[in-house]
């Protein structure tokens, strides 16, 4: 059943501007890294979206060559702006694997296009949370206290970013559609993280794995910010791959991020990323995702019904 509320569209004062002076613009939003491969075999195309870090193109380069020597075909990581525009990729068959949200997962499932392969493990569990920041300075204690301020969503595909924010001020009684003075999309939390740290925004929602891993590893910018409101647990992003794929070379995909634990080259790439591995996990592991999203299409369709003629 396909209930997924439509983020898309007016009424929520969201404008779709992207959030150009962060220092996480590395990489362009159509940033394709290759690697010399192995002749005879279209590249195996992954996708990087919002839900990865994607300020190391040094990395990237890393990850792609340790899975091009484990597949035996050349690798490509490709980054999109939007969430939409991979599942769109995914559909079209532009690309093999991806690394999307619990909620675009859950999309591209249900619609046909992608199958789960792996989650990944971070601090022990294959879970992660919406973060409400706001910057360090701020005298907002929770997400109710910036009403009528400026906010910073990651994107209208987002669980953690966009969907999770909204539900949490519908549950406090409040009308996200008009409770903030202005909000706007930064297509990637760590550019959301960064206009919060610059006060290009009041406050944001973030991956809270994306959060620590710039507390962690960019604290110049996330030691500007502070942790404020925080959801429950959520099925950690996972990697998909799209539907019809080669059975063989989802396989090998598969057992490659698994047994990146089982060698010194593996687990460094994992540490790079602050992950303890990749994981098998059965697909109710995700129905506190799809619990949000009814709640929230609910809430949609009695606002559509309440603005009806009469």
């Amino acid at each position: 059943m396909n209930f997924w509320p439509q983020v898309r569209g007016g009424g929520d004062g969201v404008t779709r501007r992207r959030f150009g002076r962060s220092t996480l613009g590395l990489l362009a939003l159509t940033a394709v890294w290759p690697v010399s491969g192995l002749a005879g075999e279209a590249p195996v195309r992954i996708a990087l979206t919002a839900a990865a870090v994607r300020d190391k193109l040094p990395f990237y380069d890393r990850w792609a060559a340790y899975l091009t020597k484990r597949l035996g075909r050349s690798v490509q990581f490709v980054q999109r702006r939007s969430y939409h525009d991979t599942l769109e990729m995914l559909r079209a068959g532009e690309l093999d694997f991806a690394w999307v949200c619990a909620y675009s997962f859950l999309q591209a499932e249900d619609a046909g296009i992608a199958d789960f392969v792996a989650a990944p493990v971070f601090h022990g569990e294959p879970y992660y949370r919406s973060l409400i920041i706001v910057s360090r300075d701020s005298p907002a204690e929770t997400l109710a206290d910036l009403q009528s301020k400026s906010f910073a969503f990651a994107d209208p595909d987002s669980l953690s970013g966009y969907v999770v924010p909204r539900a949490m001020l519908r549950d406090s009684g409040h009308d996200p559609d008009h409770f903030f003075r202005l909000s706007f999309f930064t297509w990637d939390h760590g550019q959301a993280i960064e206009a919060v740290a610059e006060k290009v925004a009041d406050g944001a929602a973030v991956d809270s794995y994306v959060w620590e891993y710039m507390a962690a590893m960019r604290p110049e910018i996330a030691d500007r910010t502070k942790i404020i409101d925080r959801s429950g647990q959520f099925g950690f992003p996972p990697m998909v791959a799209r539907r019809g794929i080669e059975p063989a070379l989802r396989r090998k995909f598969t057992a490659a991020l698994f047994a990146m634990t089982d060698d010194p080259e593996g687990r460094n790439l994992l540490q790079a990323l602050m992950l303890d591995r990749f994981a098998a996990v059965p697909l109710s592991h995700y129905d506190s995702v799809r619990e949000v999203l009814q709640r929230s299409l609910q809430a949609q369709l009695h606002v559509q019904s309440q603005n009806m003629p009469r």
